[in-house]
């Protein structure tokens, strides 16, 4: 009996912390934020491995989403192509949310090359190439952020 209650206790513990690493790591509420005028569906990076991952091994993204990587401090983050499949728009943002700095169509053969904003930023975000020059998205733009997830590093 002592046998089968340490067996169910191994398990719940084993099925707890797969529930708490999956949950940690993945963050999957989308939101709409409004990005120059424009809806965008997004995907928050939070954790660690989230962050790493990013958009990377997609064969897609829909025009109307992105990824926001949530940083807890202001820094100058670098962001390379490792292990992604399809163009992208990279801008980095302020505090406040207002593009600080672009990188534009970054081309996936552009890996091991690492791209960093000016000046530090608190936020990034990536969407699909063309989206910039389809929106008109330069320096100053706001993405309005409401509802944004805290992090701690």
């Amino acid at each position: 009996m002592m046998r089968y209650l340490y067996i169910g206790l191994v398990v719940s513990i084993i099925v707890g912390v797969t529930v708490f690493f999956v949950y940690k790591t993945s963050d999957p509420r989308p939101d709409v934020l409004y990005f120059g005028g424009v809806s965008l569906k997004i995907e928050y990076a939070t954790s660690i491995v989230a962050k790493a991952r990013g958009l990377g091994g997609r064969e897609s993204i829909q025009s109307d989403v992105g990824m926001l990587f949530v940083f807890a401090k202001d820094d100058t983050y670098g962001f390379w192509m490792k292990d992604m499949l399809i163009p992208i728009d990279i801008f980095w943002l302020n505090e406040r949310g207002q593009v600080i700095w672009t990188a534009q169509d970054v081309a996936t053969s552009s890996y091991p090359n690492v791209f960093y904003p000016s000046t530090p930023a608190r936020y990034v975000l990536e969407t699909s190439a063309g989206f910039a020059r389809a929106h008109g998205i330069a320096t100053g733009t706001p993405l309005l952020l409401k509802n944004i997830p805290s992090v701690s590093e």
